[in-house]
């Protein structure tokens, strides 16, 4: 059946009992990239954030700063790894409630650290945003006095400047992140 006959939908959520998770549109979703129908992690991927914000649904965030499960996230999978053990833990509570129609192997684009070369999981961070015509004018005029090379690039930047609708300040950025 087609997509849009599910928009507006609901499904009971696999894991966590008395949880109802609506079905929403996604122009990233399609038949190519799979059944079309999959889950959405609004703190863990920008089109998934996108979704979420679009539908004022919560950004909840189940994974700490080391990759671990919350609290949150419940008893079963709380403190273990989301790339180890607790990736077999979510299959383990599929299969209890009967959700797990099939498993297979599948080796995950991951975004991967230059550093480590290990896998990074992506995950929302609380930071201060604004939305100030005076902070896009501050920045514009700033720019001006600062020397570019080449020159032509400065025009660009004003532009990106321009388009800019929200801002975000922060200083969680590590030494060396390039």
């Amino acid at each position: 059946l087609p997509g849009v006959d599910l928009a507006d939908g609901s499904c009971a959520h696999p894991t966590i009992p008395g949880r109802v998770s609506p079905l929403l549109p996604a122009n990233h979703v399609t038949m190519a990239k799979g059944t079309g129908l999959v889950h959405t992690a609004p703190a863990h991927g920008m089109e998934d954030y996108n979704v979420a914000s679009h539908h004022q649904l919560p950004t909840d965030c189940l994974v700490d700063e080391g990759g671990f499960f919350t609290e949150a996230a419940g008893p079963e999978l709380q403190n273990k790894n989301v790339l180890q053990e607790g990736n077999e833990a979510v299959i383990q509570m599929l299969q209890a409630a009967g959700s797990l129609l099939k498993e297979e192997k599948y080796v995950h684009s991951y975004p991967y650290d230059w550093r480590t070369k290990k896998p990074m999981i992506i995950r929302a961070s609380k930071q201060w945003f604004v939305n100030t015509a005076s902070v896009k004018a501050t920045a514009q005029e700033v720019l001006k006095k600062v020397k570019v090379i080449p020159t032509s690039a400065v025009n660009r930047m004003l532009e990106m400047l321009d388009r800019r609708t929200f801002w975000c300040i922060s200083r969680q950025r590590c030494w060396g992140v390039p």
